[in-house]
């Protein structure tokens, strides 16, 4: 079973920048689709971008688009959550997860399609 591991977060001012990243020491983890998610007390986990085992394909949520980047290096087996222009509703504790996907759209955006997660890492942003 591939093991993610997640750095990088914090707590930071509105409009400001912060990477996240989900390795993997399994060679696996190259053939995996990537994505983030977050969660907040008391609500669902909810889809913020997704990418596909090449890379080649990414996706977001509408309330990220154009301020979060997703990206990949399969060479170092790491996902990379690139957030900029934080707003205070980007505040939740971030989740990477992984799996295989052998259908379009070769994304993982359901929790349910995920076969692994990471532990989660808390972002904050104060206003």
């Amino acid at each position: 079973q591939v093991q993610l591991i997640e750095s990088g977060g914090g707590s930071v001012q509105a409009g400001a920048s912060l990477s996240l990243s989900c390795s993997s020491s399994d060679r696996a983890f190259t053939n995996y689709a990537a994505s983030w998610f977050r969660q907040i007390p008391g609500k669902e986990r909810e889809f913020v971008a997704a990418i596909s085992w090449s890379g080649a394909l990414t996706d977001y949520a509408d309330s990220v688009k154009g301020r979060f980047t997703i990206s990949r290096v399969n060479s170092k087996r790491t996902a990379t959550l690139q957030m900029d222009s934080l707003k205070s509703d980007d505040t939740a504790v971030y989740y990477c997860a992984a799996g295989r996907v052998y259908a379009a759209p070769y994304l993982i955006k359901e929790v349910d399609h995920a076969d692994v997660w990471g532990q989660g890492t808390q972002v904050t942003v104060s206003s």
